[in-house]
């Protein structure tokens, strides 16, 4: 019997618990335990139901040791949001969404104490108002008493990790989300939260990713009468864990983990801030050992999960398999979208604000379900195009070949058009990267795997991908691409 490993991955809408087993060959996948993460609006705010949640991993604990039971565990999750713990060691409060508005306008108050250059000069994050360091210095201006209270921050994985342990630490990849990491040193960017007024005892020590955190608390134990196994940190930003899984042979290549947000990106052994990347916005993650990912987020699946929310709200109940349906009946290059534009952002009614959109820059406006979709489909594959063109400015590296991997490669429409767009071709594929991550680095920290190397070609083995090659007319396609900058560029601009 090889190791069973047990891994919980948490997006931003769902949740499950995964066990995988490792035979020296391949890793087997079993989903025990699914959940929905759903936010709640409590007056103004917008919280994270972090206790539920910890339910739910208690629940997947659970069906692990029905399951043949588990020799460790590790927890990923989204980046940037964090809980605060008091002098007693209890949460002060429920987690603050990173879709919360209290965020909004911090990115220009804090030029106040330290311009946008040098912040992204000293720690490489690209920048947004979600971004960690914002939270916290709207908590600073509007709430100091909650940081006055609070005594430890913890990312969301660490305190899933913390609730499991009693151990406070942070990993490193996750850290590296938060904009107050120094990228030369890998620790705590000291002098960033300085300027900032950010308190600096809030921070727990950095660890690095596949160390052990701790052994499950005797407590957790005997309520759910299992067996003291280590809680390993994995790359606990669930995208570095994806990236880890990415089954390229080629040393130089672009991933995109596609799922609600887009991360797109390219692995590289060293981080790479220069006034390029500034005025670029480029992000440096840290992946594991030592890896970073010069990578750009992008709104993803966000704006399809979020109109298929607001159709149901209307009354009518879609299926992704309809929707793509609906899209590819749709007339192509029609019109398109910044996916990032700042009205995308919030929850709400985003097929009304894509025709809002589309009027504004003088565009054809999308009425149709299928038409709405086909728009967001391309405006992906156009950003996804115009981020290559910024990745391969500031690595001065040409890329043949984009692996995309995550939920979003169920839907073939979505593949072709980004092969169709880019005029790359795709590799699709595995689907269960982030568990994948997950799992093998908790495989090494066990010796059973030897490095990244190993591990992506035992995932090779394990999971098959697609490939999808350009089809359609480059020229119509570039002539599609030219409309696309003059509306990101030109018209949005106009629109501000």
């Amino acid at each position: 019997m090889g190791k069973r490993i047990l891994a919980f991955d948490f997006g931003a809408s769902s949740g499950r618990a995964m066990l995988g087993t490792f035979d020296g060959e391949k890793i087997s996948l079993t989903e025990i335990h699914r959940f929905s993460n759903d936010p709640v609006m409590v007056g103004k705010t917008f919280y994270w139901d972090a206790l539920r949640l910890f339910f739910e991993i208690k629940q997947g604990i659970l069906k692990a040791k029905q399951n043949g039971g588990f020799d460790s565990i590790g927890i990923n999750t989204w980046g940037v949001d964090f809980g605060l713990l008091g002098k007693d060691g209890q949460l002060i409060e429920n987690p603050v969404n990173y879709r919360d508005k209290r965020t909004e306008g911090m990115m220009s108050y804090s030029e106040k104490f330290i311009t946008n250059t040098d912040l992204y000069l000293e720690t490489g994050n690209q920048l947004m108002e979600i971004n960690t360091a914002f939270q916290l210095l709207s908590l600073c201006k509007n709430r100091p008493h909650i940081l006055d209270n609070a005594e430890t921050l913890l990312m969301m994985p660490d305190l899933f990790n913390y609730f499991l342990t009693g151990e406070k630490y942070t990993e490193l990849s996750i850290a590296s989300t938060t904009q107050l990491l120094d990228p030369k040193t890998m620790d705590w960017n000291v002098e960033v939260m300085k300027k900032l007024g950010i308190p600096q005892r809030l921070f727990a020590p950095i660890i690095k990713s596949g160390a052990v955190v701790g052994m499950l608390s005797e407590e957790i134990c005997e309520e759910l009468g299992v067996e003291r196994v280590p809680v390993i940190a994995v790359c606990e930003h669930d995208t570095q864990n994806a990236v880890m899984a990415t089954p390229a042979k080629d040393k130089d290549f672009i991933f995109l983990s596609c799922g609600t947000w887009s991360l797109f990106g390219t692995e590289l052994e060293e981080a790479v801030i220069s006034e390029t990347t500034c005025r670029l916005n480029l992000t440096n993650e840290v992946g594991f050992d030592g890896t970073v990912n010069l990578l750009n987020n992008i709104i993803g699946l966000w704006l399809i999960q979020e109109s298929r929310r607001q159709w149901a709200r209307e009354g009518v109940e879609y299926s992704f398999s309809q929707l793509t349906k609906e899209a590819s009946e749709a007339v192509a290059l029609k019109s398109f979208v910044n996916p990032d534009y700042a009205d995308f952002t919030p929850a709400g009614n985003i097929p009304e604000r894509i025709r809002e959109y589309c009027k504004n820059t003088g565009q054809e406006i999308p009425q149709k379900v299928g038409e709405i979709v086909r728009c967001i489909y391309e405006s992906l594959a156009m950003k996804y195009r115009y981020t290559i063109e910024l990745l391969s400015e500031a690595t001065g590296k040409d890329y043949d070949t984009i692996h995309i991997v995550g939920g979003g490669i169920k839907d073939k429409l979505l593949c072709q058009t980004v092969a169709d767009i880019c005029q790359k071709k795709v590799v699709a594929g595995p689907i269960e990267a982030t568990v994948l991550g997950n799992i093998a680095i908790q495989l090494i920290s066990h010796g059973e795997i030897e490095d990244i190397s190993h591990a992506r070609r035992i995932i090779r083995n394990s999971e098959e991908t697609v490939t999808y090659k350009p089809t359609g007319d480059s020229s119509e396609i570039n002539e599609a691409y030219d409309r696309f900058l003059e509306i990101m560029f030109v018209k949005e601009t106009a629109l501000n």
